[in-house]
């Protein structure tokens, strides 16, 4: 729409590159979330951090589910058009993508929506893949347990437990950024036929394989 609206023809074209790029990587994106609500037996993600809460970082879906968890691991990259697929906007190009007519605080909401975009990714792949906000090291009590022992009022075990889920969640998103904002500075840029090649051919079918592999395992499991 902002590549529309701007009445420019090569941010027109930064615009359609944009949703080509978009709905390439939404696909195995959802495919790859219904492999993991298939392993966990709900689509709620509370249960899923429950079900890999078990055996610490050994019970993580990242480890049940690696091919799963390197697709995921792709696509929010190139759903927040972050090197090497920020073909959309290449902010440093002449013609920057949809982007191209705009400035002031209008250019500002599009370099800064980026961002927020990139956290929410990284809360995703935390939760779906890395065990969320549980502590996640194995064979270590519950900090209820821990704390009963001590003699601290229930009040007191909510609090404690909310600290240390935000500090355990936020630690693992920004392992997530780091890896984005390492891979900023050191791979080049493909190009769009490769970025959709890679969308197309070989995550969409590695997902879909992931997604048919996990449901025929959780029928044998049923059985």
């Amino acid at each position: 729409m902002a590549g529309y609206g701007s009445n420019n023809k090569y941010s027109f074209l930064g615009g359609m590159r944009a949703a080509a790029q978009s709905i390439s990587y939404e696909i195995p994106l959802a495919l790859c979330v219904l492999s993991i609500s298939l392993l966990s037996d709900s689509l709620s993600l509370v249960d899923i951090v429950q079900t890999q809460s078990n055996y610490g970082f050994l019970g993580w879906n990242s480890r049940r589910q690696p091919i799963g968890f390197i697709a995921f691991f792709i696509s929010p990259l190139a759903e927040c058009e972050r090197l090497p697929f920020d073909l959309p906007e290449a902010e440093e190009e002449l013609v920057a993508g949809y982007q191209t007519e705009y400035s002031g605080i209008k250019f500002g909401l599009f370099y800064v929506g980026s961002y927020p975009n990139l956290l929410v990714s990284s809360l995703f792949v935390t939760v779906l893949y890395l065990g969320g906000w549980d502590l996640s090291i194995p064979f270590l009590p519950e900090p209820e347990q821990i704390l009963s022992d001590w003699n601290f009022n229930s009040r007191f075990f909510d609090i404690f437990n909310t600290i240390i889920g935000i500090i355990t969640t936020l630690a693992k998103s920004y392992s997530f950024l780091f890896v984005s904002i390492a891979a900023r500075r050191t791979l080049p840029r493909v190009r769009i036929d490769q970025s959709l090649d890679l969308g197309w051919k070989f995550l969409l079918p590695i997902a879909l394989g992931n997604l048919l592999l996990t449901a025929s395992f959780q029928l044998l499991l049923l059985k």
